[in-house]
């Protein structure tokens, strides 16, 4: 079956606000119709690249003053049919969990879904952006330490009866897990080291082979190419350095880039604009 994909209309797209390094709202705010412009092409190439690797794809309608919600990805996590909204840390994005919880909750009724879960009260936790399964491993890897939590490892691990690897997150500027750790499909990890502190480093290292790490360069990451959507042998990320796509394409991968230029102006890129419905972790 083709891999299913939530994405969020950006009709309400802008970058009105800085939570992130990354964040350019005087930018933006120079030519805000010339850039939602731009978002809407862009948006409409990544889902194009997608349903040219094979994709499904569910559009949703985003909601005015939320216009990160086009990174769905932060939407919730999503395994084996089972949704859990996020619980925010910033103001700004909190009013999105209602409205990724009324999505879901459709979603059940449509039969794309089994049910929704919920996190405990107390526990940061930015969705899918801070948990990636990786199926070689037979785990998820978690990011803590900027947005979510330490005590969101346990508690996902609880809802899902799943393994949890923590990640420790070092800086500001990776933020999110998928902005920095990536996990393809047939085991390797694309990943930028100094996101990391040396603790976290050795025990990714512990983990996961040296043959089956892919340590992306800073040029890599500033281009918000660890930020990839992966299935099968397909790779979809904002415009790679031609160095990338060899070592990607060299492992047997098609790699499409997309110009995601508007979305990065937000800290975001393809995975965070996505997000995985039919993730099965048995």
């Amino acid at each position: 079956m083709a891999p299913t994909f939530l994405l969020v209309d950006p009709t309400h797209y802008d970058v009105s606000y800085a939570i992130n390094p990354w964040m350019q709202p005087d930018a933006w705010a120079r030519d805000p119709d010339g850039f939602a412009d731009r978002a809407r092409r862009s948006f409409n190439d990544l889902k194009a690249a997608l349903e040219r690797a094979g994709a499904r794809i569910i559009v949703e309608d985003g909601a005015p003053g939320l216009p990160d919600m086009v990174f769905p990805a932060n939407g919730g996590i999503v395994f084996d049919g089972k949704a859990v909204p996020p619980h925010f840390r910033f103001p700004q994005r909190q009013g999105e969990t209602e409205r990724f919880r009324t999505i879901f909750r459709r979603l059940v009724k449509d039969g794309v879904l089994r049910n929704v879960a919920e996190l405990p009260d107390h526990v940061l936790q930015e969705g899918a952006g801070d948990c990636l399964w990786d199926q070689t491993r037979g785990c998820a890897w978690g990011g803590f330490g900027q947005r979510s939590d330490e005590a969101s490892i346990e508690a996902v691990s609880r809802l899902f009866s799943i393994r949890v690897e923590p990640l420790r997150l070092h800086t500001e500027r990776f933020y999110h897990l998928d902005t920095c750790f990536h996990v393809l499909p047939r085991g390797e990890i694309l990943y930028y080291p100094p996101a990391f502190d040396d603790a976290t480093q050795a025990r990714i290292a512990a983990i996961v082979p040296e043959s089956m790490r892919i340590v992306a360069t800073d040029e890599d990451a500033a281009r918000f190419c660890v930020n990839a959507v992966a299935f099968d042998d397909q790779v979809i990320m904002a415009e790679p350095a031609a160095s990338l796509r060899a070592r990607l394409e060299a492992r047997g991968y098609t790699v499409h880039g997309v110009e995601l230029t508007p979305f990065m102006m937000s800290g975001g890129g393809a995975y965070c604009m996505t997000l995985r419905l039919d993730r099965t972790t048995r």
